[in-house]
């Protein structure tokens, strides 16, 4: 079931995202005129197809999901002579201006829904954790700054971070400045202190895979007890005789003294024979026997038992916080969040070419496959914001000057532009080969490091 789900919001992270990159094509070439034979999302054999409008435009839905593709009427590519009276609505006939805003507009579109999927999320507001730090490890960046248990993450470098998401955003995109990061803090006592990261500790903080660890921090864990709320029928915890109310005060002689505690014992005994010792309301201490089932997720088998927590918003509540916007105000802040991804991204790529960033930072279809289940699990607005991010990703790649690319297809139009005259149909085909290859070796790349992340 975790696969099938994983697979579902794979294909429909691919279906919006190339509807929406290729409607860009579509809509402006309809709107300048140029007549549209195909609009395909997925290329190869069509599963489903129909001739729609005044033009009997095939929309087609193919078999190979990665891409997709909007085929205009072009003199280059017809087999037949294209009818004098057709010939106006060419893509070649057009000007140069049409054409470049017919390549441009797919990137633009991916852009486009990028703050339209922000806009959507700030509207609705987002719930998240304060970033209270639980553990400073000793000698680490952050022990050297002066980071201490209970700080409260405030600002850094005067942006505010009122959760943990908004803290690995505000590192991220600063680690890469390469300047010294001054960060606000609310101490145990209340009381407001200043921290300062120097560059020189960060400098592998945007390689890391995990940013806490590099920095020697981890945040505060909220203790809640460990209390069966729910029983699976089925399931583990049932066929053991566990029931509602049961509190769990140790596995195999190991004390349990949080729910967390108690998911790390099963989860790292997957088949394995479980000595429980609980306390039942109104009975007392006793002891039961369980065996673990085996679950995958993300490549690795855990165990589980098949019971889940007792609810207790009353701790969660200290430590939850909520944030909303208003339309004109989310709007804004959409953009922004759009501007500074892009340009984080670019800084990342400009990295990598230069050889001083890692190849970590490549996902391929399969690391995209697990975060696009990971975060339709987590929720709606997890998976809107994923989307986005996959958007702008979309659209900043496909704006760089690599032949294939509609990057590529502006290059050659300023090239025109510039030299009065078109580039020449060989030196084109050329380009393209050289393009193909290029993203030949990204994408296996991009694969090497999935499967190098699923494999451990």
């Amino acid at each position: 079931m975790n696969t099938l789900w994983t697979l579902a919001a794979f294909l429909l992270t691919l279906a919006i995202l190339i509807t929406v990159h290729e409607f860009g094509h579509f809509w402006v070439a309809q709107r300048l005129a140029v007549k549209v034979l195909r609009f395909s999302i997925g290329f190869g054999r069509p599963l489903w197809s129909r001739r729609l409008g005044r033009d009997q435009t095939e929309y087609v839905i193919a078999l190979i999901p990665f891409g997709g593709y909007v085929k205009m009427l072009d003199e280059r590519e017809a087999e037949d002579p294209i009818p004098e009276s057709e010939l106006p609505r060419a893509f070649n006939r057009q000007a140069l201006w049409k054409r470049s805003a017919i390549v441009i507009a797919g990137p633009l579109f991916n852009l486009l829904f990028a703050v339209f999927a922000y806009w959507l999320v700030f509207m609705m507001g987002e719930t998240g954790l304060k970033p209270i730090i639980g553990e400073v490890a000793p000698d680490s960046i952050a022990a050297r700054a002066g980071f201490e248990a209970g700080d409260e993450f405030l600002a850094i470098s005067a942006r505010p971070t009122r959760t943990w998401e908004e803290v690995i955003q505000a590192l991220t995109v600063s680690a890469l400045t390469r300047e010294d990061l001054k960060v606000q803090v609310r101490d145990r006592s209340q009381t407001l202190r200043d921290r300062l990261l120097l560059r020189e500790d960060l400098k592998g903080l945007d390689e890391s895979a995990d940013i806490f660890a590099e920095l020697g921090i981890k945040p505060y864990r909220l203790l809640i007890p460990a209390v069966i709320g729910e029983i699976v029928p089925g399931e583990p915890a049932e066929r053991a005789g566990l029931q509602v109310g049961d509190r769990i005060l140790a596995v195999d002689g190991r004390p349990i003294n949080a729910w967390q505690d108690l998911v790390e014992e099963v989860r790292r005994r997957p088949d394995m024979r479980l000595v429980l010792t609980i306390e039942r309301p109104g009975v007392g201490s006793q002891t039961l026997e369980l065996i673990t089932q085996t679950a995958e997720r993300d490549g690795q088998r855990i165990g589980r038992i098949g019971a889940g927590v007792e609810p207790r918003p009353d701790l969660l509540d200290a430590y939850r916080v909520r944030i909303e916007h208003g339309p004109v105000e989310s709007l804004g802040l959409a953009l922004s969040k759009t501007y500074e991804t892009s340009a984080l991204l670019l800084k990342v790529l400009g990295r990598m070419l230069i050889g001083e960033g890692s190849l970590k930072h490549l996902s391929g279809p399969i690391g995209i496959a697990e975060t696009a289940g990971r975060t339709a699990a987590y929720g709606l607005d997890a998976f809107i914001k994923f989307l986005a991010v996959i958007s702008i990703s979309l659209g900043v790649l496909n704006l760089l000057p690599i032949p294939v690319l509609d990057g590529g297809h502006l290059l050659f139009n300023l090239i025109e532009w510039i030299r009065g005259s078109p580039v020449s149909e060989e030196a084109m085909l050329r380009s393209q080969q050289i393009g193909v290859l290029l993203l030949a070796t990204l994408m296996t790349f991009a694969f090497y490091v999935d499967l190098a992340r699923l494999l451990g």
